[in-house]
């Protein structure tokens, strides 16, 4: 099996469980750490010659992260291509199933159980709290409907504001996010990168939890540790 995997959760996930299997990955594949394959540009302008010269078998995308014209181009060239669609934690779990059995995984990975126990395991969140979770900023934008990290955040006890806006990202301005008043503001290292000194200025006054962008946006073997990572981080904040 020769895969091409463009989207970074799925690239780690086919790397831990087919040693070998991934021929070339995104730029922003960076899991595991030591994975050594040809790059193939980014989540949304993939060099699509450089993936059709590695002859893959399959080329395993999402509809969210990438462009539909690339995929379409890549069928049209005779790739086979795979697209996953993931907007909850359960579907996270059905779609890494597909992924790993279309790349020759004969069972379950060990940390795919693993991670399967510690989600179907979880508590009752003891009390829930509102939150604001941007994601970009210039323009600010948020999290909203139909989310899987909305998801994994609503099975940690914490409910984002703008979950039920009619747009999946909406751009929403900064005096209304503020005005919100949420119980604390979510700061993700992706896709845009927040950090102690650019973010939490914003929102003076409210508790804010910077978090990793692996652990809430990925699904793939983070999914083990996302509920005590992303635990940590939330207890942890400040105003």
């Amino acid at each position: 099996m020769r895969a091409v995997s463009l989207v970074p959760s799925l690239t780690e996930a086919i790397a831990r469980s087919a040693p070998g299997a991934v021929a070339g990955a995104t730029d922003w594949c960076t899991h595991p750490p030591d994975l050594d394959v040809v790059r193939v540009g980014g989540t949304k302008n993939p060099d699509t010659g450089r993936i059709l010269s590695l002859a893959p078998d399959l080329v395993i995308a999402n509809e969210e992260e990438n462009r539909a014209p690339d995929l379409e181009a890549l069928r049209e060239a005779g790739a086979e291509v795979l697209v996953t669609e993931v907007r909850d934690v359960p579907q996270a779990f059905r779609e890494l199933d597909r992924v790993l059995d279309a790349c020759g995984v004969p069972s379950h990975p060990r940390w795919l159980d693993e991670a399967e126990d510690v989600w179907s395991s979880l508590p009752p969140p003891a009390t829930r709290r509102t939150a604001v979770v941007p994601v970009w900023r210039r323009p600010w934008m948020v999290l909203g409907r139909d989310t899987f990290a909305g998801d994994v955040l609503a099975r940690l006890g914490v409910g984002h504001v703008y979950a039920t806006h009619p747009d999946r990202y909406p751009r929403i301005p900064l005096e209304e996010l503020r005005a919100a008043a949420p119980d604390v503001v979510v700061l993700p290292d992706e896709p845009y990168r927040f950090t102690a000194d650019d973010g939490p200025e914003a929102f003076r006054g409210l508790p804010c939890a910077l978090v990793s962008g692996r652990h809430l946006t990925w699904y793939g073997p983070s999914l083990a540790e996302a509920p005590r990572v992303l635990g940590r981080a939330l207890r942890a904040a400040r105003p």
